[in-house]
């Protein structure tokens, strides 16, 4: 594992959002969805998530998650991805998302 600096971990953007819709999507090459989060005031933001496994469609809607905004967005199939989904994976290599347990406002940074 690398070491890296304080300096280096304030670069990444991890921030909290609200999941808002929840979408199929079957051009994937692996089982995934695409999710509609909103990031508050750093607005509102598309991702794909292979997390078919673990999660309904229905009970992502409502749940705060963790998402890295600040990469370059990313052809995914037919779609552009905005930001990363975090998660980890289970003994399967199955996703299971970071979530938090304790609703924050939209947009806050994880410190």
């Amino acid at each position: 594992m690398e070491t890296i600096t304080w300096h280096d971990f304030e670069k990444v953007e991890l921030r909290a959002g609200t999941v808002l819709q929840v979408l199929d999507f079957p051009e994937a090459r692996k089982p995934a969805y695409k999710l509609q989060v909103d990031f508050g005031e750093l607005g509102i933001k598309w991702s794909s998530a292979q997390i078919t496994k673990h999660y309904g469609k229905e009970e992502l809607v409502g749940k705060q998650i963790i998402g890295v905004v600040n990469f370059p967005k990313k052809q995914i199939a037919t779609f552009m991805s905005e930001f990363l989904v975090t998660g980890f994976a289970d003994e399967n290599g199955d996703i299971v998302l970071s979530t938090i347990d304790k609703p924050v406002p939209n947009g806050h940074k994880l410190m």
